[in-house]
């Protein structure tokens, strides 16, 4: 917005030239999130404590958790505000990339909040705290990954085939199911990229700072990418497919960065609120529609690897107690878990870790993740 305000004065002033330049305004919009989380984030924690939504402990948590119960839950309202407001100020309207993105990651954030909304009423009612039912979650999961992938399929936002994603480490390579005659599998694959990286996120929030530091540590990365593969002159220095009007997506990437900064803030141990699935799926849909957006679906798995690693140990937990409680039965199963506890984070919480050292030693893997994914960039 501010573009259309400002870009216009450099014919008078040339100062307000730096408002056609991406990187200016990706700053712009990081340090901007980081503003509105400071200045809204009081006012909802507020908001959050007198109406005490306070947050429901998981199943199965460790012990130690217990005292979180009376922690504040939806802080992921912090992380949605300080994404959209920087990211509506500084963008260009007109960019398609950026609108899906916020679309996605909006319709995500809807069904946390409502999910964790029914968490909270049952709780006062004396209910089982289940909140949303699983197979709606799920639905509503699917269903924005089809309207999107339809979508990219049928209008192309670039020259590119829409149905394509590209691999990394290789130069120049573009898959296409269309040229086999099987367009219609980008469907189901970009359906599982926005499930799998929601609910991964999903997961990995389950110690204070855990899922928001890794999230900054992804958006910064993906932002380096959105912004290379946007200028032509960078794509083809690092022999990347160009995307016209991708290099927009830096600055959702950098907004979503700085708000997850700007909510450690809150979430650094002890917590003093907790993003809740309001703040996990929103994230968790953002990562997967820029990657999906960038044609970089694949590089999710070294980006995020952290989380990948979440999930997969909540999948071997959970196929191993079934294959043993059918073979063994439920106290064998019990006895013989693959995991003192999943996801993984718990596993080191019940290994004798501190809270802390977890989530400080899963962000120094981040961080290496990120490091792995760059060297993408040369390295084709």
């Amino acid at each position: 917005m501010l573009y259309y305000f400002l870009f216009p004065l450099a014919k008078q002033h040339s100062i307000f030239n730096v408002f056609r330049y991406i990187s200016f305004r990706a700053a712009g919009a990081a340090v901007t999130a980081l503003l509105v989380a400071f200045v809204i984030g009081p006012m909802i924690l507020r908001r959050l404590q007198s109406m005490m939504i306070h947050q429901v402990v998981r199943e199965g948590t460790p012990a130690t958790h217990a005292g979180k119960g009376k922690t504040p839950t939806m802080g992921g309202l912090i992380i949605l505000a300080a994404t959209f407001i920087p990211t509506l100020l500084w963008m260009r309207l007109d960019n398609r990339y950026v609108w899906i993105a916020m679309l996605v990651m909006l319709w995500m954030g809807a069904i946390g909040f409502l999910d964790d909304y029914l968490k909270l009423k049952q709780k006062r009612e004396g209910k089982e705290n289940h909140g949303l039912v699983e197979r709606y979650k799920l639905a509503g999961q699917i269903a924005i990954g089809l309207a999107m992938a339809v979508y990219l399929w049928q209008v192309p936002l670039n020259p590119l085939p829409g149905a394509s994603t590209t691999l990394p480490f290789m130069k120049y390579v573009l898959v296409v199911p269309a040229t086999i005659g099987m367009a219609w599998l980008y469907v189901p694959f970009v359906t599982f990229v926005i499930t799998g990286t929601s609910n991964a996120v999903n997961l990995t929030d389950g110690l204070d700072g855990l899922a928001a530091g890794l999230m900054a540590i992804a958006m910064a990365t993906l932002a380096l990418f959105a912004y290379s593969m946007g200028n032509f002159n960078a794509a083809s220095y690092l022999q990347l497919f160009y995307l016209r009007g991708a290099g927009e997506l830096t600055i959702f990437c950098t907004a979503t960065f700085g708000a997850c900064l700007g909510f450690l803030w809150y979430n650094s141990h002890p917590a003093q609120v907790f993003m809740g699935d309001t703040g996990s799926l929103a994230l968790g849909g953002a990562l997967g529609a820029v990657a999906i957006l960038l044609k970089s679906e694949f590089l999710v798995v070294f980006i995020g690897g952290v989380f990948v690693a979440e999930t997969i140990s909540v999948v071997i937990q959970r196929t191993a107690f079934k294959m043993r409680r059918k073979r063994h039965g439920l106290e064998y199963a019990q006895k013989h878990r693959v995991f003192l506890r999943a996801p993984l984070h718990h596993h080191y919480e019940l290994k004798g870790w501190p809270e802390t050292q977890v989530v400080v030693r899963f962000w120094i893997i981040g961080i290496l993740c990120a490091f792995v994914a760059l060297t993408t960039l040369k390295l084709r």
